[in-house]
């Protein structure tokens, strides 16, 4: 590893410069020839019989060239359970509810048009409740489901919980909350939707997910009556995904079926308001947890019931209690572990996935209660999970086989960033706190394949041409890839070019989720390079007259290991390849597939090759007076396997903690029954470049032995720990434990208050 040249590297995003230089082409940016412009009436209310839509005002404005209602489009459902369909009829389940769609040839006329579709509705009781939409009587969402609960398995038992209760010194119980936030991504949602004479369809789109959005739709033109037709889908410049893209949504499927009624391009792009409003963000929850240790401190069992408000639809929310089994079952160890979820509609907005995918809500829960339990057995709450902590070789009750493990490292390096032993347990207004986090890090297979392809083709010169299935959506997919790639083939990261976005050219790939980019794309990228590397050095070989198994690439020059004068220029011996007789091309193909598990039955297997581990150290200081808290320092402490880009990973790592710093203590969407009430920039309150504290970043290196280089996945990590660690250093600071996300300075006084007269 000391003798890398690329690999570990200090390496800017190669995006960089196209897109502070504003030559970075988003979806907004984009124009294609005869464009029309699409736009979306919603619901005005959260639950109503829809009895008329009344289109003949907007039919008749100039420049509408198409307006479309459910009435009008084929029987069509999309989500993870199929309850959506792009267009209501009958009845409306939420506000933001799509009712008519309008194309017209500018966004002005569009507009204009929505305002003349009259709607008539008859109000039905709503509720936005998950534990009032459980009662028996609650008005049903989904007549057709007969419940207002999902028909979900959300149900996982390891070892006999009750039993361990019995054989348990302590035990500790209480209650969680989180609340919903949203993914604030500069770039708003969008897509382009084209035909060409053939009817084949080409979509501009910002999804995460190219390959996977192709077969839906695929699947949604068989639906509106064009079978089997070619999909291309472009990908424009992303600016921000954090999971809001992971799934295919309304707006692109009303931007198709617009574009075959007008036979022209549309283009449909969310407006600041919409994005808020009109895409989904992570779900709230309820959490009750219990816990328990023996005399010494170890964990004998962990229970815990969650109830997810799902929202009026399904997406990828609903699937996140998985991912919850994660750090239920395999933070720390636990022999004995029971888990039960239940989603439930409302008329809320419906959930979507979220950076972490459930983990920051369960690991609020487990890591506050290990607190909780680590004072109620009188051991400090560094040295309770410094006993209980991950190892390597160990296999935990869900059955992940864990490989490389730094947790314990990471637990150390909190401790002495921050000056654990000195400050901790003063209760004098400043205190610390920490929390640790498990995350996928080695892919995660959810479908029945968790791959991603590369293909790779060199030319005359020795300039490479690397296409990826792997989505870039601003974390560096693309310069890692290319440090990977140019590591194998002994050339330096400008000779490599990475194309990602374009599924005509690009192979197939799962899509950017669940933390895999560079450990699956990077593997398979890391495969095709040994490849094409392979037949360089069978070609040299022959001209050198060496063994290929004796000769390396570096710097653009090939050379035998063992004899000095024996080398020659990499370009001199492409061009070689197909000059002589004989000649061939050099390309060179790869498909990773990691070897881990679909989950069983009882939601048992390897989910991943490798595990992500960290911990997060945070000192705070609260003023009693006005509740404020104010962090002095943050320590993140990640086991990165590898890394391969320094400079990126701890990007990664500022923004994930500042992301959990924003759902911590600020970021809330404010419903009233249904309704947002602070969707804009303005009153969602997310943590400016004005409300950074200090973050220090540190890189824990166990070299993974199946990750590419030893590297393993960081992307979400980052903010999985963070509300945990703040409220324990809360309590550190001054007594009193905040179980409502997000901590503000109102609940903070509120507490401090309610300690004070419990003492009088």
């Amino acid at each position: 590893m000391d003798t890398l040249s690329t690999v570990g590297q200090r390496i800017p995003k190669l995006d960089a410069p196209s897109k502070v230089t504003g030559n970075a082409l988003y979806i907004q940016d984009l124009k294609i020839p005869g464009m029309l412009y699409g736009k979306i009436l919603y619901s005005r209310y959260p639950h109503a019989k829809i009895l008329k839509i009344d289109t003949s005002r907007a039919e008749k404005l100039a420049g509408v060239k198409a307006v479309l209602t459910g009435s009008d489009i084929p029987v069509f459902k999309f989500g993870v359970m199929k309850d959506n369909p792009p267009l209501k009829t009958g009845k409306v389940c939420s506000v933001r509810d799509e009712l008519a769609a309008v194309a017209a040839s500018a966004p002005e006329i569009a507009e204009e048009a929505l305002t003349l579709i009259d709607v008539e509705y008859e109000e039905i009781p709503g509720i936005f409740d998950p534990i009032e939409a459980m009662k028996e009587g609650a008005p049903l969402i989904h007549e057709e489901m007969k419940s207002n609960v999902l028909k979900l398995p959300w149900k996982l038992v390891c070892g006999d919980v009750e039993a361990a209760k019995t054989e348990s010194a302590y035990i500790v119980e209480d209650t969680f909350s989180t609340q919903w936030v949203t993914h604030c991504c500069l770039g708003t949602s969008g897509c382009i939707a084209s035909f060409d004479t053939n009817n084949n369809l080409t979509m501009y789109s910002n999804t995460q997910i190219p390959s996977l959005a192709q077969k839906d739709y695929i699947e949604a033109l068989a639906s509106f009556g064009l079978k089997n037709k070619r999909v291309r889908i472009i990908q424009c410049t992303i600016g921000g995904g954090f999971g809001s893209k992971l799934d295919t949504y309304a707006y692109e499927y009303l931007a198709i079926l617009l574009a075959m009624k007008a036979h022209k391009p549309v283009k449909i792009v969310f407006s600041r308001e919409e994005e808020f409003f009109a895409t989904s963000p992570r779900q709230c929850t309820v959490t009750r947890i219990s816990q328990g240790c023996d005399k010494e401190g170890r964990l004998t069992f962990r229970e815990m019931d969650m109830i997810l408000d799902n929202g009026a639809y399904t997406s990828w929310g609903a699937t996140t209690p998985s991912v919850m089994m994660m750090p239920i079952s395999s933070l720390y160890k636990v022999p004995n572990i029971k888990f039960t979820a239940k989603c439930v509609y409302t008329n809320n907005t419906y959930s979507q996935a979220m950076r972490g995918y459930g983990n920051p809500q369960a690991t609020f829960a487990i890591e506050s209660s290990i607190d909780q339990l680590a004072l109620t057995a009188g051991i400090d709450p560094s040295d309770f999970r410094l006993k209980n902590a991950n190892e390597p070789g160990e296999i935990t009750p869900q059955r992940f086989k864990i490989t490389s493990c730094g947790m314990k490292e990471c637990i150390d390096a909190v401790v002495k960033k921050l000056d654990w032993q000195s400050k901790q347990g003063k209760h004098d207004g400043r205190g610390v706190g920490m929390a640790s986090l498990i995350h996928v890090g080695g892919g995660a297979r959810v479908y029945k394949s968790d791959g991603c392809g590369t293909t790779i083709k060199i030319d005359d010169y020795g300039k490479i041409d690397v296409f990826t299935g792997a989505t870039d959506i601003g974390q560096g997919s693309e310069t890692v890839i290319a440090q990977i790639v140019a590591e194998v083939l002994g050339v330096t990261v400008d000779d490599v070019h990475v194309t990602n976005n374009d599924t005509d050219a690009c192979p197939w790939d799962v899509g950017a989720h669940a933390s895999r980019t560079t450990f699956v794309a990077g593997n398979s990228a890391l495969g095709a390079a040994k490849k094409i590397k392979a037949q360089i050095l069978e070609i040299a070989a022959k001209n050198l007259g060496a063994d290929p198994a004796t000769l390396d690439i570096k710097k653009g020059i090939i050379f035998s290991t063992i004899d000095n004068e024996k080398n020659t220029a990499l370009g001199k011996v492409l061009r070689n390849a197909h000059y002589v007789s004989n000649g061939q091309m050099l390309m060179a193909e790869y498909f990773y597939d990691p070897a881990n598990e679909n989950f069983d039955r009882e939601f048992k297997g390897n989910l991943s090759v490798s595990y992500a581990y960290g911990a997060h150290g945070v000192e705070v200081e609260v003023d009693k007076q006005t509740g404020q808290v104010k962090i002095l320092k943050y320590i993140a402490a990640h086991d990165v396997g590898k890394a391969i880009n320094p400079m990126l990973l701890e990007g990664q790592i500022y923004g994930g903690g500042l992301m959990g710093i924003g759902y911590a203590m600020g970021e809330k969407m404010i419903f009233d029954k249904g309704v947002l009430k602070n969707g804009s920039f303005l009153d969602y309150k997310m943590p400016t470049a004005k409300d950074v504290p200090p973050v220090e970043a540190v890189i824990i290196e166990t070299d993974d032995k199946d990750g590419p280089f030893g590297a393993k996945g960081i992307g979400e990590p980052g903010l999985v720990p963070t509300a945990p660690a703040i409220a324990n250093a809360i309590y550190d600071a001054v007594g009193i434990r905040i179980k409502d996300l997000p901590i503000t300075p109102e609940k903070v006084l509120k507490a401090l208050k309610e300690k004070e007269k419990s003492l009088l």
